[in-house]
């Protein structure tokens, strides 16, 4: 993903304000991302541009967590989810999973059905994905929650035909 972002980051004007949401148990991400747009601010000759916020949120089911008791946590985490989108209406949402994206997808999966759309999902298989899609690749894919799937080897295009093969975004 971070590879990704660094390729957006040179339309960043396009792409602004840029809102990062991680885990609240997620250490790395939002660290990651602070630095990368940091990188940006200092390839533009130092002139701080940076049209980001960073957010955390709760994250619907954890590694190893049973299915029912994840029932519960995604309930918060939709909540929580529904209150952030009210609130910054984004348009472009890119996300990779795991579990912190499934809420935000299925808040604006919601506000499509009843006719508000501010979104569009794009959704990035992650590259160690090679014989199936993960859990939450499966649900977004299933549920038809995004917009856009994208897996990073051909077969998995063949197994799921509504996805885009892109290549590996390494």
């Amino acid at each position: 993903m971070l590879n990704l972002l660094a390729l957006l980051l040179h339309t960043r004007d396009r792409f602004s304000p840029r809102f990062y949401i991680a885990a609240a148990t997620d250490n790395m991400s939002l660290q990651k991302a602070r630095k990368l747009e940091e990188e940006g601010d200092q390839a533009l000759g130092g002139a701080t541009r940076t049209m980001a916020e960073f957010m955390q949120i709760y994250r619907s089911r954890e590694v190893g967590q049973s299915y029912i008791t994840s029932v519960g946590t995604t309930f918060v985490a939709t909540a929580h989810a529904l209150w952030l989108m009210v609130k910054i209406r984004p348009q472009v949402i890119l996300c990779n999973g795991p579990g912190t994206c499934i809420p935000l997808c299925a808040i604006a999966f919601i506000f499509k059905v009843f006719g508000i759309r501010w979104s569009t999902v794009f959704y990035v298989e992650s590259i160690a994905r090679v014989k199936k899609l993960s859990l939450s690749g499966l649900l977004l894919y299933k549920l038809r929650m995004a917009d856009h799937i994208f897996v990073q080897w051909p077969h998995l295009k063949t197994k799921y035909p509504r996805a885009h093969y892109v290549g590996c975004l390494m």
